[in-house]
């Protein structure tokens, strides 16, 4: 028998396990790799304990030890030395120059401007799951961040505000390095050969991609690794579970730590659900195989599924709350994520707390109507007029508390009243369902009023405006009127006297318009700029239950005794607010369906047919691409097996027995497994209409390189052990070749225009080759030019600011129920970063009258072309484009047949000096502003 640590030391032939005694009480059975063993066989293995389990032959790799150290991971001196050498090439390749580069990166913005808020206590809202973005804060933490960098712009200096990057850097480095132990325990884990192990965990070790997202402050790294940990221990487990070893130490332990990692990856994003199908599959396998074993009683095979239950539900689940737990405990003040979650969650946070109120409403009771489904928004009103319909006073919902928030309730009863009583002074008259009632705005004296004209952005045919009209004297008409019709769901707590009797906060109520039957609504929908992009409210003829219901949340009255029943909100359990948070998270993510510039779809990702620009800035640029042949063989090994086991089937179905051999049985059971993980981790993407990118793969691609490993295994089996170790020396040569030759991607390192258009194996891989320099030589001495937001660019010949123009944020954080059309956010230095949503006033009570002198005029937007990098665009420099207009002379030489009223550069029209050179810089144009400024002084200099 060979010694060698390569080669294995049971032939191939033997048989894949033979008769072995184990414990009665075990109960062992063929589990998720022991498709190819018959009933007899496993069998044998429950028989009795003191002649003690011995574990099968391990056809893929050597056997270290008679209690089972291939099937359980378990190393020698020799293959620790191993794994240490491996270890110190993995620490070069993912660690080197982590601080570069030295400003903000693609969803740094997003991560690194959440561990701002967390250390700053300010509640925010994610879609994401709290654990990997705690793990960022605790590194930020012990780097001694202050919280005091906001991180929202792509190129931002981290130098000088004195952030600690590298150290937030760090932690995902470190869980992406320890990929590379875990990919090695594995494929020992799963009996392969200890020649494959090291070349599975190098191939790791030397993937651009996963390097890229491990040196980044980003939530990859740590999914990736939680998902690597998960499956070394469900194979452990298995392992144990197959050779008798059932409810021994070993067997709880990997089963426990299983459920553990479960929980940590689903709490690092969603997609660790695809990890949890992955391993609901294989217990639903194993309960199934435990069932037909006749060996297994009805009670034990209790004990096995309770245990599955306990560790594979119950602790994952645990260990998820658990980090809401953290989350909520961390951020109890109020932030920008307020706007999100209901009434009675805000108001858990501090500073967002209320007084008691009073709980009966009665005629002319002072009270502040919020929305029940659009987020609370409150019933508001200012002195602005709508532009346009019946230009009477705006109707809008408000997100923040305001005066102009406070409406008084009138009688609406008496059609031929006064135009006002003392309501101060007059008896309390409860509000009953059915009242009819009108709304007075308290501060403008307007009434709350709707009739047959459309409203300003949903104008059809079912939805009226609704204004504030009337004046001093006025009685007000019948479109004033509203009647009450109480809903018989509460709020809080179940009180019954609120089904009928409106009481704050507890009654949810319609406002039905007397005349024309329509509701009073809002929606999602935004006004434009002359209504402060508040809501819109109008009054709905057939509206949605949800969109239509109200409810109050103070009110006040004179007449009220002073020991009158007073009540607030309702505090919410934790896991009331985990339910909420969780459903608010849900609906986002469904919601952030806009297109991005370096989104892709599934399809695309197995064979890497883009990646992400994640940074362009000083000639150097970070652009997330894979390693090509690591990406490409492992896709090739799926596609070969696919094929291969589909033509394995067609062959059984002729006759012969290919899965009844022992080798290809072992194979097959490990491939098999690795694709359907692959699978679970892939094709559900497909269903998702969000936006998508290709790190979306990398926890695909992990199983996808195990399966490649496989395939070597098995096709290098029946080779020399030196020759094996050629062949696997040939493909890691290969593979560190194109990591080194797609580094500088990686680590912003410097590279060649020449180079990088060699390097474009793929015509659709739009990494930008104009970024880069001519020749190495040009990055010495080159001066860093700091990110900031640009018009155009004007900079000294030979030089140039590297741009990136990307229309919009890297997975934003878009709030559902707002307006599905955004503003364009404006253009910076590199892709964007999130932009929060729109800030309104705090108050509109002293806004300026629409169209008064001290209301500023919109800004125009800023439509000229890019300059610079991408200005040799056709569609930038097309004259058919060109609107005219002195151009600062950088089309003087231009002959075009339209331009007879140009205007020249000789005599009295000559340009000044400076705007001579102005206009000498390649690729500027003005526009119309620009032209104008430039005739005005042309014109001063004429005067003088």
């Amino acid at each position: 028998m060979s010694t060698n640590p390569l080669t294995r030391r049971t032939p191939l032939s033997a048989p894949i396990s033979a008769p072995t005694s184990h414990p009665v009480h075990a109960h062992a059975q063929p589990q998720s790799l022991s498709q190819s063993r018959t009933e007899s066989d496993a069998d044998t293995k429950l028989r009795s304990h003191s002649e003690g389990p011995v574990p099968p032959p391990a056809f893929g790799g050597k056997r270290r030890s008679a209690a089972g150290g291939a099937s359980t991971g378990k190393l020698g001196k020799r293959e620790y030395a191993i794994l240490g050498g491996i270890l110190v090439v993995a620490w070069w390749v993912r660690l080197y120059k982590l601080g570069r580069p030295d400003s903000v990166v693609f969803d740094e913005v997003h991560f690194g401007g959440f561990a701002t808020k967390y250390l700053k206590r300010r509640f925010f809202m994610d879609v994401h799951p709290p654990l990997a973005k705690l793990l960022i804060t605790l590194s930020a933490w012990v780097g001694g961040f202050d919280g005091n960098f906001d991180f929202k712009d792509i190129g931002k200096d981290y130098i000088e505000p004195g952030v600690p990057y590298i150290t937030m850097r760090f932690f995902p480095a470190i869980l992406g390095l320890a990929l590379v132990p875990l990919t090695f325990l594995t494929l020992i884990s799963l009996r392969l050969s200890l020649a494959t192990a090291i070349l599975g965990s190098l191939l790791i070790a030397f993937e651009n991609a996963l390097i890229t997202q491990s040196r980044l402050i980003l939530l990859d790294s740590f999914l990736v690794f939680f998902t690597a940990l998960t499956t070394l221990f469900w194979v452990r487990f298995s392992s144990h579970d197959l050779e008798g070893r059932a409810f021994t130490k070993p067997w709880w332990i990997n089963l426990g730590l299983t459920g553990i990692s479960l929980g940590a990856v689903v709490s690092c994003k969603w997609v660790g659900l695809f990890t949890i199908a992955m391993v609901g599959v294989g217990t639903l396998r194993q309960l199934w195989l435990l069932l037909g074993n006749l060996k297994v009683t009805p009670r034990q095979w209790l004990k096995h599924f309770a245990a599955r239950t306990l560790c594979l539900i119950v602790i994952p689940t645990g260990f998820y709350m658990f980090m809401f737990k953290i989350h909520f405990w961390i951020l109890n003040e109020s932030g920008d994520g307020d706007g999100f979650m209901s009434s009675e969650f805000q108001h858990t946070l501090q500073g967002h707390g209320m007084e008691d109120t009073y709980a009966d409403v009665s005629l002319g009771s002072k009270v502040a109507l919020r929305h029940v489904h659009t987020q609370g928004g409150y019933l508001h009103s200012h002195n602005h007029a709508y532009p346009g319909g019946s230009k009477q006073q705006q109707i809008t919902l408000y997100p923040h508390r305001d005066d102009n928030n406070v409406w008084r309730i009138v009688n609406a009863s008496s059609a031929d009243g006064p135009a006002s009583f003392p309501w101060d002074e007059l008896p309390i008259e409860y509000v009953l369902t059915g009242t009819k009632i009108r709304l007075e705005h308290v501060i403008t004296e307007k009434r709350l009023h709707s009739h047959d004209v459309r409203p300003p952005v949903s104008e059809v045919d079912f939805q009226n405006e609704v204004s504030g009209y009337g004046f001093p004297g006025f009685a007000g008409d019948a479109n004033d009127d509203f009647v009450v019709e109480i809903a018989k769901r509460t709020r809080g707590k179940r009180d019954r006297s609120a089904r009928h009797r409106l009481k704050t906060l507890r009654s949810q109520f319609r406002l039905r318009h007397a005349l024309t039957g329509c509701y009073l609504f809002s929606h999602k929908v935004k006004l434009p700029d002359w209504g402060f992009e508040q809501q819109e409210v109008t009054c709905n003829k057939n509206p949605t239950w949800e969109n239509s219901l109200w409810y109050i949340e103070t009110n006040e009255h004179p007449q009220l005794p002073f020991d009158a029943e007073k009540i607030n909100y309702e505090k919410p359990s934790f896991f009331d607010k985990f339910f909420e948070l969780n459903a608010v998270m849900w609906k986002t993510n469904a919601g952030l369906t806009d297109r991005h510039a370096y989104d892709s779809r599934p399809q695309s990702w197995p064979v890497l047919r883009r990646g992400i620009n994640f940074w362009v800035q000083n000639h150097r640029q970070v652009y997330l691409i894979g390693n090509p042949i690591i990406w490409w063989s492992s896709t090739l090994a799926i596609v070969a097996y696919l094929g291969i086991r589909g033509l394995m089937v067609l062959r059984a179905k002729r006759g012969f027995r290919d899965l009844h051999q022992p080798k290809i049985a072992f194979y097959d059971e490990v491939c098999s497994y690795l694709v359907i993980s692959w699978a679970l981790h892939y094709l559900p993407f497909f269903l998702m209409q969000r936006q998508l990118f290709l790190h979306h793969y990398l926890p695909a691609l992990y199983f996808a390189v195990l399966l490649f490993c496989t395939v070597f295994d098995y096709i290098t089996s029946a080779i020399r052990p030196r020759t094996r170790i050629q062949v696997a020396a040939v493909i890691l040569i290969m593979a560190i070749w194109s990591w080194n030759h797609w580094s500088p991607l990686t680590y912003a390192g410097p590279w060649t225009k020449n180079k990088c258009e060699k390097g474009k194996w793929v015509k659709s891989w739009d990494f930008s080759c104009g970024d880069f320099h001519d020749d190495l030589g040009m990055y010495k001495g080159i001066p860093a030019v700091p990110s900031g937001k640009i018009d155009g660019a004007i900079t000294p010949e030979g030089d140039s600011i590297t741009t990136t123009f990307v229309e919009e944020a890297p997975e934003p954080i878009q709030n559902v129920f707002e307006a599905a059309e955004v503003p364009v956010e404006e253009k910076t230095m590199a892709p964007v970063g999130p932009q929060n949503e729109v800030q309104m006033q705090e108050s509109t009570i002293d806004s300026p009258p629409a169209g008064s002198e001290l209301e500023e005029a919109p800004l125009a937007e800023d439509t000229r072309a890019p300059v610079g990098i991408d200005a040799g665009a056709p569609a930038v420099t097309d004259k058919a484009n060109d609107e005219g207009g002195w151009h600062g002379g950088a089309d003087d030489d231009m002959k075009h047949p339209q331009d007879e009223n140009a205007v020249t550069t000789a005599g009295d029209d000559e340009a000044p000096l400076w705007m001579k050179e102005f206009g000498k810089i390649p690729g500027m144009e003005l526009d119309n502003e620009n032209e104008r400024l430039v005739d005005d002084l042309l014109k001063q200099d004429q005067e003088e």
